[in-house]
């Protein structure tokens, strides 16, 4: 798979890691539109009060939001352009949406990747780094554990640059 021709960034980290918070600084410091590419799907009222508090986060700080659980494909392939930067958080929800939906992991992850390596413009890609913990207990949570460290070697292949956040402070895995 060839890279793209923009610049392409994967942010990992756990979870309160702060690992948001920095891909969001690497949008922020750059010139033109950003656009913010929520993941996340309201199943409960605490996630819906969650995703309201992040939409007026969002638009207070001058984000286009696009609201997408699952088909960030096409969003890439439409939004990750010259002149924008696109920040997608997190591709562990789009992962557990797909989970959830009972899906061709594979194929979607083959798909990402694909928009992701196609992309011109700025992509920064949040993620979890769910691999250092133990061992899960049921099938589908390893299930969800092996694919989420398929889909970041995946990106991190692709990335221009892999950065690890760990307590708030982020830690160059690949690229400057």
């Amino acid at each position: 798979m060839t890279q793209s021709s923009g610049l392409v960034t994967l942010v990992l980290g756990g979870a309160r890691s702060g690992k948001s918070r920095y891909a969001e600084s690497l949008c922020k410091a750059r010139e033109g539109a950003r656009i913010y590419v929520a993941t996340a799907d309201a199943h409960d009222d605490e996630m819906k009060a969650r995703i309201a508090q992040h939409r007026a986060d969002r638009a207070a700080d001058g984000w286009q939001t696009i609201e997408e659980p699952k088909d960030l494909a096409a969003v890439l392939r439409r939004e990750a352009v010259p002149g924008q930067a696109l920040l997608v958080d997190c591709l562990t929800l789009w992962l557990t949406n797909h989970l959830l939906a009972d899906a061709d992991v594979d194929a979607e992850i083959e798909r990402l990747c694909a928009a992701v390596s196609a992309s011109s413009g700025e992509v920064v890609l949040v993620a979890n780094e769910v691999g250092f913990g133990i061992v899960p207990e049921n099938k589908l949570a390893r299930a969800f554990r092996d694919h989420a460290g398929r889909l970041n070697q995946r990106i991190a292949a692709i990335a221009d640059r892999v950065t690890l956040v760990v307590a708030g402070l982020p830690v160059q895995v690949k690229g400057s």
